[in-house]
Order: structure tokens, then sequence, then C-alpha cells
């Protein structure tokens, strides 16, 4: 079987322990890297870890387990993927940080592949995934690191809440079952979900805003069936560059707490554009937050009725 070998290399003005910290955090990576939807880290042993990892890779949705060891002394993180997906018959490689002075590093990605049955379309089909994905991910840690302290402030998360007298089951299949929201939900005009793959959604729908207009948005959704989904949001509205999200349900005696929690970086760009020239980063955050919790907070209330009515 042919190993392909490849190595990408950016240099970031940050220094090198800031850098491995963020790779080393892996539930970030949603927020970090463009092509990851969601991670979860499955089991951690000292420097071993086992991570699963949903992504696009050519614009296709994708899951894999990976183990990582994790050196921080050397700077070094190595991985490799435990049952790939195809048409990858193995996957792996090295994140390498080099110090190059006090406030600069150079980060290099290595990876080695192969296909399955040696196809070569699939290698070239891997060799583009693994090159756009891998400039993508260097691109965006070395944008992320540099304007890590600006993105504290342009970044937040909150959470809605609705307690509901009914199974968490019920509740969790309302929102699982999006590609009926068009009929369920007033706000929401055409829906289209597709699930190629089981538990991995890609969900786009044409949603009304208050003003009465109609806004299209692109979602990959990861599903845990009756406690989560968690999403990303690859279209995204003006005001935002990044929009991640969980909805969870936890069955308590009988009562579910059902929750929306969303996470959202600011595009500074457009604030003036959208909300006029005297518009401030909080007045841009409040009219954000305004309009994904009253979409969130309805979408839950109905579940609640859903769920309600059926126990």
């Amino acid at each position: 079987m042919t190993t392909r070998e490849v190595e990408h290399e950016i240099t970031i003005s940050a220094p090198a322990g800031a850098v491995y910290r963020l790779l080393a955090e892996v539930t970030n990576w949603p927020r970090i890297f463009p092509p990851t939807i969601h991670v979860d880290r499955v089991e951690a042993d000292g420097a071993e870890e086992r991570i699963r990892i949903w992504a696009t890779a050519n614009g296709d949705a994708k899951n894999w387990t990976s183990r990582r060891t994790l050196d921080p002394e050397g700077l070094r993180i190595t991985f490799r993927q435990e049952v790939p997906a195809a048409p990858v018959a193995a996957m792996g490689g090295t994140w390498i940080l080099e110090p190059l002075g006090e406030g600069e590093t150079r980060v290099r990605l290595l990876h080695d592949y192969s296909a399955i049955g040696d196809d070569p379309h699939d290698l070239l089909w891997i060799e583009r995934a693994v090159d756009k994905n891998s400039l993508s991910e260097l691109a965006a840690l070395k944008k992320n690191v540099e304007l890590a302290h600006a993105a504290e402030e342009l970044t937040f998360s909150f959470t809605d809440t609705v307690h509901i007298n009914g199974s968490a089951k019920d509740a969790f299949d309302f929102i699982n079952e999006a590609d009926r929201w068009a009929e369920r939900l007033p706000h929401v005009a055409v829906v289209r979900l597709t699930e190629d793959t089981p538990g991995l959604q890609t969900l786009e729908m044409d949603t009304r805003a208050k003003d009465g207009s109609v806004h299209t948005t692109k979602s990959y959704r990861v599903v845990f069936p009756d406690h989560k989904i968690a999403y990303k949001q690859v279209t995204l509205p003006a005001l935002m560059t990044l929009h991640t999200g969980e909805w969870t349900f936890v069955e308590t005696d009988g009562v579910t707490a059902a929750s929306s929690q969303h996470t959202v970086t600011l595009n500074t760009d457009n604030i003036e554009k959208i909300l006029g020239p005297d518009a401030t980063v909080a007045d841009a955050r409040a009219y954000v937050h305004s309009a994904l919790s009253t979409n969130s907070t309805a979408t839950l209330n109905h579940a609640k009725a859903y769920a309600e009515k059926k126990s």
C-alpha cells in the first residue's frame, strides 16, 4: 500500500507555548478551525488521549476517532486516526512547534496517509482534502492566536433553558426532526435536511426575521440520541464570523431541562453597515444575542408543547 507524506507550515507572531495550548485543547477546535464541526474527548490518560472529530473534507461531512500523544515540553502533538473515514485507509501526523524567538513560532503540520485499495482517484481526493484542510487550519490557527485577546471581547456565549413536563426523548425528537420545522415553527419558511451518515446532518433553512426578511443558513449537526445535538453554522449572517451551539436535554423525575447554548464571534467590519455609524460592539452583541435568543427560545417552547402533548 502506498503511503504519501506531506508537510505544511506557517509562521505565527505568538509564543510557542500559547500556540501549543490552543492546539492541545481540542474542545475549542470548532471555534478555531473552519472544517471542524464538533470534537469530543473520549478518553484521557496522562499524555495519551482519544478524541472523536466531526469535520468537513472537500465539502463532505466526515467523522473519525484519533489517538493523540501530547508532548508539552517538546512542543509536539502526534495523532493517528483509529478508524478513518472512507476512502482513507490510514491517516496520521504531527504538529511541531519551533520557537523563532520569544514572540514568534514556526508551526509545521505533517501528514502521512494511504487510500483504500491504493485507488489513484482516492489518493488524489485525500491529497486535496489534506492540502485544503491543512492550509485552512494553519491560517485559522495563525489568525486566532494572533487575535486571541481581541477575540475575547468579541466572542461570547449564552444559554436559554425551558422546563418541560415531559420526556427528554420527545423534546429531543422535536429538535432532531428539523426536516419538519417548516410546518412546526412559524419563523422557518423552508428546510432541507440530509443525513447521509447516521448522526451527522446537513441542515439548510430559510428563516424569517422580525422585519419579515428571509435569511438562508446552513449548519452541520452532530446528533447524540436523546440528550444532545451539537452544531456549527457555516453560512453566517453579516454580524458574525462564528456561530456554534448545542441543544441539550436533561430529564429529572419526569421534568426535562431543554437548553439552547450559543457561542458567537462578532464581525466588527459589518457593525456600521448593519446597525449604523454610531453602533458599538456592545450594540452588536445585544442585537445578535436578542436575535438568536428569540429564535431558540421560540423553538424550545414549541418543543415543550410537543413533548407535553405526547406525555
